[in-house]
């Protein structure tokens, strides 16, 4: 394990990027130009020799982290596992492989397309939490601040949840069908990233299968897609919280909003 806290074994799919693109906006997830949904899973482990605070989680127990890509079809398309869970998301992800590649514009992103027909070209994004940093590839919620009587940000909160949830939906899959997972694994951390990279490459494989189909009418209209989001104050680029406003009033037009995200909204949290 490197004392980063990282233990930087990524393992990527070679996945027709562009098509996964298409299925998430135009079949499953109404999201255009976006890649995937990026998260953190806690894998629970038992405290090792000597191992200290190194592990403890803000759960009260100990565990190292997956950090994931996950597609439409709620496959892994990168991870990486290691990481010690006593660390934040956004730790995690600026000291992973991941977040390194999109740092310095080697994770195979493709070029900027537009939303609409004869649209501005906008960059192909990554939708995570609000715990990920704000970058011109990776998208984050409006935090609260941000939010008040402001309902076209709500709607690009509730549609970026949408998408994201494929990620927690992924996690969720991986833990039914290797039930070890439910519970503390009693082996050496070392050991513990190889068991998850091998999970996650069957989880694959059995996805291609068609052993898994989620009812995708049941996860459109979830019933708590907008968040409570603290104001967060994180040092982020110009040029990358317009890229959000401009996926934001995409949603609000006529071309890129669906029919019930607007009830869904003022059903929701309006006052938010």
């Amino acid at each position: 394990m490197e004392q980063t806290g990282t233990n930087c074994n990524a393992a990527t799919y070679g996945r027709d990027v562009e098509k996964c693109c298409r299925k998430i906006q135009k079949k499953m997830w109404h999201f255009p130009n976006c890649i995937g949904a990026i998260d953190g899973k806690h894998i629970n482990i038992q405290c090792p020799i000597n191992g200290g605070s190194t592990y403890y989680n803000y759960k009260g127990s100990n565990s190292i982290v997956l950090l994931a890509i996950v597609d439409a079809d709620y496959k892994f398309i990168a991870i990486d596992v290691g990481a010690y869970g006593r660390n934040s998301d956004s730790v995690i992800f600026s000291q992973s492989v991941i977040g390194k590649k999109l740092n310095n514009k080697t994770l195979n992103v493709p070029e900027p397309a537009p939303l609409t027909e004869n649209g501005e070209p906008l960059p192909y994004v990554i939708v995570g939490d609000e715990a990920f940093p704000l970058k011109n590839n990776l998208l984050r919620p409006f935090s609260r601040r941000y939010l008040g009587d402001n309902e076209p940000n709500k709607i690009f909160n509730y549609r970026l949840s949408r998408a994201r949830r494929v990620v927690e939906n992924a996690f969720g899959i991986l833990a039914a069908r290797w039930r070890c997972f439910r519970g503390h694994l009693e082996i050496q951390p070392e050991f513990v990233d190889k068991i998850v990279l091998a999970s996650c490459c069957l989880h694959n494989m059995l996805c291609a299968d068609n052993a898994f189909e989620p009812d995708i009418e049941s996860l459109q209209l979830p019933e708590a897609a907008l968040l409570h989001l603290d104001p967060l104050r994180r040092n982020s680029t110009r040029d990358a919280f317009q890229v959000g406003e401009k996926f934001r009033d995409n949603f609000n037009s006529d071309a890129g909003s669906v029919i019930w995200q607007v009830e869904r909204v003022r059903r929701g949290r309006i006052n938010s």
